[in-house]
C-alpha cells in the first residue's frame, strides 16, 4: 500500500522552529514531485512549497519565502519542510503530497498521493 506519512508537527512559540517530515511507504519518493500544503480553520488549502523529483525546481509561497526550506533525504525516503521564524498565521494542518508527472517550471496542479496531515500550532 502506497502511503505518505507526515510527522513533526506540534505547538511552538512565535519565532520558533519546527521540521516536518513526509515519509514514503511502499514507493520511492525519489521519482516524485513533492508538495507541502496547509489548511487553517475556515480557510482554503494553500500550497506552501514544492520540489520536482530532480530537485532542479523548488517553489515557495510568498508568505513563507525566506523562512521555510524544503529538502529531500533520498536514503531515508523522506522530504522535509524546515520552518523557521514561525508566526501565529502559520498555524494550520500541514499536508504533503506526491505526484509522478513532470511539470517543467511549475508545481504540479494535481497530486497522486496525499498524507493524513500534521497539526502545527504557533502560539504563546
Amino acid at each position: 500500500q502506497l502511503q505518505l506519512v507526515e510527522s513533526g508537527g506540534g505547538l511552538v512559540q512565535p519565532g520558533g522552529s519546527l521540521r516536518l517530515s513526509c515519509a514514503g511507504s511502499g514507493f520511492s519518493l525519489e521519482h516524485y514531485a513533492i508538495g507541502w500544503f496547509r489548511q487553517a480553520p475556515g480557510k482554503e488549502r494553500e500550497g506552501v512549497s514544492c520540489t520536482h523529483s530532480s530537485g532542479d525546481y523548488i517553489n515557495y509561497a510568498d508568505s513563507v519565502k525566506g523562512r521555510f526550506t524544503i529538502s529531500r533525504d533520498i536514503a531515508k525516503n523522506t522530504v522535509y519542510l524546515q520552518m523557521n521564524s514561525l508566526k501565529p498565521e502559520d498555524t494550520a494542518i500541514y499536508y504533503c503530497a506526491a505526484d509522478s508527472s513532470t511539470w517543467p517550471g511549475s508545481c504540479p496542479p494535481e497530486y497522486d498521493y496525499w498524507g493524513q496531515g500534521t497539526q502545527v500550532t504557533v502560539s504563546s
